[in-house]
């Protein structure tokens, strides 16, 4: 579980075309995340010799915060690229 966690927040998400933060909104008020990845290729386990199809996948991390801020606080610490807060309302 945490190596793909460190796998999927420090290379498949910068790896994803335009990636620039992952929003907050994808924890909810109970403090788990939630988030959609359009293709599975962004990991590097991934190779295109082997690829007959190209899905998508969510994934949901859960965690024993009882709030979205004490959960925000924790996903900042592990490491999450959260998006700033001017860019989420410019979009």
């Amino acid at each position: 579980m945490y190596n793909f966690l460190d796998k999927l927040i420090n290379i498949a998400l910068p790896r994803t075309k335009d990636y620039r933060g992952t929003e907050r909104r994808i924890v909810d008020d109970i403090g788990n995340a939630t988030l959609a990845i359009k293709e599975h290729t962004i990991f590097p386990e991934t190779t295109d010799e082997e690829l007959k199809d190209v899905f998508g996948m969510g994934v949901t991390i859960v965690t024993t915060a009882k709030t979205k801020p004490e959960a925000l606080a924790f996903f900042e610490l592990i490491g999450v690229p959260f998006k700033e807060a001017t860019e989420t309302k410019k979009k």
